[in-house]
């Protein structure tokens, strides 16, 4: 049994680009699925899409690099959770973080769904900080 989803799919993304591996599968639920598909939206992985195995179904998250062959590095530099079980991190809509001064996002879950720094800080509202990357 896990403790804590969200951070092994953050250790299973930053295990894969330490690795090179072009996809990297993990184990569906709803909030990680948004969080991926974040993830794509910012540009920081290629694709996102989901298997229909039983009897788990999996997201698989195909990763992105730049560079050429011998000198790609991954584009997610550092990826890292910020609110876990034993220390839960909630912030107003005014203590949003800035990530690498608006270099990297944050990713927030609100009451209005899961959604970005950026995005919170238009839309008015506060929530619990997942993890930021960079």
């Amino acid at each position: 049994m896990q403790s804590d989803p969200i951070a092994d799919m953050l250790t299973r993304i930053r295990n894969a680009l330490m690795a090179g591996h072009t996809t990297v599968a993990i184990p569906h639920s709803k909030i990680k699925l948004a969080i991926a598909q974040i993830l794509k939206q910012e540009g920081y992985v290629e694709d996102v899409s989901l298997t229909d195995d039983v009897p788990v179904r999996m997201i698989v998250v195909k990763l992105k690099y730049w560079g050429k062959r011998r000198e790609r590095r991954p584009v997610i530099s550092k990826i890292e959770r910020v609110s876990k079980p034993g220390r839960r991190v909630y912030v107003g809509r005014s203590e949003i973080p800035w990530v690498m001064s608006g270099m990297g996002i944050s990713i927030l879950t609100t009451p209005d769904g899961i959604m970005t720094g950026q995005q919170a800080r238009r839309q008015g509202v506060g929530g619990e900080v997942l993890c930021t990357v960079y």
